[in-house]
């Protein structure tokens, strides 16, 4: 803005004595860098041209915008355009000291105005001090001092030192919240971002303090609560203080308002459509009267009327919403109109500086010489976003050169794509350390690359991972896998050893319906002592396989984190195509959620899982099926089912049914804990490698209550159990706890 007012005071200043003429002759003097045609082109000067005032004044801002002069002055006599400019002087060298890490340097460089062999602007400096500060704000350097040093050369050159004292990171020591009346703290500081600086957070950026962390807190507050019906939500405040230790208190103030139900759904319709195509909308309506407003639920609706237009081939289509508050309830209408008909003639991509092109075009669903409407626009960036690996972006809209077309920009914002977190954790089943790395812009095509290790007291699991998200441009995933485990049980009197290598693809079928396909190879060596079992070691042996898997996912959750409503069902089946022992896999999964009121969730969950041996093959022991802890609490882990000899087995066969529900008023807000109440019933049976073994086919199940609280040593999560049915044959466990976390 101050640069827009210079401009036009000195225009003014520059024009004072000149009127319009007719221009037959040009001069041009006091250019040394800048060519008489470049600055001809920039200024857009024309021969034989009658110039105004505003043509002037217009020819001096151009120049002016070029960022190539410190002063430009104006005479038109006799009909010669004289023009007189003074340029700026170059900088030569732009040294960064102070700062040892490269990929710093580098991002100070990409963003701040000034550059190597570029214009040096005095004003652009103090500008570009700010950036500097802002990106090491960003990191939660908060005190980060920049110091400036121009060395002149002479009248055209320039040497810039900057000079960078990043200071101390300044940690959030405290996230309190205040207004929250029908939300528990607990649950709010589960949805943003920002985390309270613990011990074993040292890896966590999300621990430092930025203001840019502070506003994604509040976008995710305020679109939390609008997806369970708090529509006047406002996160109006959050405070930031430095405390004694130098670090920072949040405070977020919550201003809840009303929770509104809908009311009444309609659709508006333009007379230039067919209504009657609209009509099946009615049935869909009636689903969501009287349920709570949620902004997601608009989405579903929103897509459902995309599918009509699409399947009905309508052009130019666009649609809004309106929604009128009610008392406490609200009512939603869907206008529906014919759009401006305008084509898309060009589409831009800028700020890409590490990502290639490509990926983003991907993503598009609108082209070069397609309709333009806002509803594919917004489709467009919304995929762009969903990617993960842009900080920003946007898109600008303008006239095309010819009438009834359009230009497009899609400005992208790049961001640190690395992420690397380790775990560890402790309990009455034992102790676990984790490490992982993963890059989610592998070479900026986008691609993913993941590396995580595991380690336990009798296993060490390690595992590579490389996804194409949108192989081919066909919105099809395509995943490159990589695991080796070793398992070592002495008191067992085994150890085995597990390589193997797969690839797979996923990709939505219909809507709301994944399909996944895969082929793997694996290598299964297993080895037994005198310790093992006479059945055991009949499993002894090298065993190679290539098997084919496919599965489908059928996922009508509200939001796919912390979901409040709606239901997720997979089935997935396995079969090898070449194997040492044949046999058939297959598992079965459904989780169920229904909000009883803004605190209370609950949930119902089946799993059903089997493994068969095809002919006279018997399921290896590898492959023998278990239950996990959090699919039968009270019991100890591996500890449950059939018993050859003295060790647990597995089944052929498992199942689980999990109901669960959170207990919001049991422990007070302010010990940062929440409880559940859990009942469990499962079963673990089938033994088809010998008769003689029991098959342990007995219900087990068990109740109880489980605790999560983050504790000042880190989170830990305790269950008290007790079991109500079980075999002679299964350890239990009525309390179990675990120390762990990532960082």
């Amino acid at each position: 803005m101050f640069k827009f007012i210079f401009i036009t005071i000195i225009s003014l200043i520059s024009l004072s004595n000149l009127n319009a003429e007719i221009v037959k002759k040009v001069e041009i003097s006091g250019n040394n860098r800048i060519s008489v045609e470049t600055i001809k082109v920039y200024g857009n000067i024309k021969i034989n041209k009658d110039y105004s005032e505003i043509d002037l004044n217009n020819l001096i801002k151009d120049l002016y915008s070029t960022d190539f002069f410190e002063n430009i002055e104006l005479n038109l006599k006799d009909n010669t355009l004289k023009i007189l400019v003074k340029e700026y002087p170059i900088i030569n060298q732009l040294i960064i000291k102070g700062e040892k890490k490269k990929t710093f340097i580098e991002e100070v460089k990409k963003l701040i105005k000034l550059k190597e062999k570029k214009s040096f602007i005095k004003s652009s400096l103090l500008s570009d001090v700010e950036t500097i500060k802002k990106i090491y704000s960003s990191f939660g350097y908060n005190s980060t001092e920049v110091e400036t040093k121009i060395n002149v050369i002479d009248e055209k050159s320039v040497d810039l030192l900057l000079e960078i004292n990043r200071g101390e990171k300044t940690k959030i020591s405290s996230i309190k919240f205040i207004g929250n009346e029908f939300i528990k703290a607990k649950r709010l500081r589960d949805i943003i971002s920002s985390e309270e600086m613990k011990f074993w957070k040292f890896l966590s950026r999300n621990t430092n303090f930025s203001e840019n962390l502070m506003n994604l807190d509040k976008r995710l507050l305020t679109n939390y609560y609008k997806s369970i019906g708090f529509y006047d939500i406002k996160v109006n405040s959050n405070v930031a203080r430095i405390n004694e230790l130098g670090g920072v208190d949040i405070v977020y103030s919550v201003e809840e308002g009303q929770r509104y139900t809908i009311n009444k759904i309609s659709t508006n319709v333009d007379d230039v459509f067919d209504k009657k195509i609209f009509f099946q909308l009615n049935k869909l309506y009636s689903n969501y009267v009287g349920q709570y407003y949620s902004p997601f639920k608009v989405k579903k609706l929103l897509d459902e009327i995309d599918i009509i237009i699409d399947k009905n081939n309508l052009q130019f289509v666009e649609h809004n919403v309106k929604e009128e508050i009610e008392n406490d309830s609200i009512n939603i209408v869907f206008n529906i109109f014919e759009g401006e008909k305008d084509l898309i003639d060009r589409i831009n991509i800028k700020g890409n500086n590490t990502t290639n092109e490509s990926v983003i075009r991907g993503e598009l669903i609108v082209d070069e010489g397609d309709p333009l409407t806002n509803i594919n626009l917004e489709k467009s960036i919304a995929k762009i976003k969903s990617r993960g690996i842009f900080k920003k972006v946007d898109y600008k809209v303008y006239d095309s050169e010819q009438s009834n077309l359009k230009n497009i920009d899609i400005i992208v914002e790049e961001q640190p794509t690395g992420e690397i977190s380790a775990g560890a954790g402790i309990g009455t089943s034992g102790g676990t350390l984790a490490f992982g790395i993963k890059e989610n812009n592998w070479m900026g095509e986008g691609k993913s690359l993941a590396l995580d290790v595991q380690i336990d007291e009798e296993s060490l699991t390690g595992y590579v991972n490389f996804t194409n998200p949108n192989y081919d441009f066909l919105g099809n995933s395509i995943s490159y896998a990589l695991s080796t485990q070793s398992n070592d049980k002495p008191n067992q009197g085994y150890e085995n050893k597990i390589i193997s290598a797969g690839i797979s693809t996923a990709f939505e079928q219909y809507r709301d319906l994944r399909l996944s396909l895969g082929l793997d190879a694996s290598y299964d060596d297993l080895i037994t002592d005198s310790k093992a079992s006479q059945t055991l070691k009949k499993h002894e042996g090298t065993f190679r396989e290539i098997a084919g898997s496919y599965g489908l996912s059928y996922d009508l959750r509200d939001r796919a984190f912390a979901p409040t409503d709606g239901y997720i069902t997979t089935f997935n089946q396995k079969l090898p195509i070449a194997a040492d022992e044949m046999y058939i896999s297959n598992t079965f999964s459904t989780s169920h959620y229904k909000a009883i009121n803004e605190n209370v969730i609950g949930s119902a969950k089946l799993y059903l899982s089997a493994i068969n041996g095809i002919g006279d093959d018997d399921a290896r022991l590898s492959k023998r099926r278990f239950l996990s802890e959090k699919r039968l609490r009270g019991f100890e882990r591996g500890k449950v089912g059939p018993v050859d000899s003295t060790d647990h087995v597995g089944g052929n066969y498992t199942a689980a049914l999990n109901l669960e529900s959170n207990l919001p008023n049991l422990i007070p807000d302010n010990y940062n804990a929440d409880a559940v109440f859990f009942l469990d019933f499962a079963n673990v049976w089938g033994v088809d490698y010998s008769d003689s073994i029991d098959d342990s086919n007995e219900l087990r199940s068990s109740t109880g209550v489980g605790v999560n609280w983050l504790s000042p040593i880190g989170p830990i999560s305790f269950n008290f159990a007790q079991n109500l049915t079980k075999a002679e044959t299964d350890k239990t466990q009525s309390f179990s706890f675990n120390l762990g976390t990532t960082f």
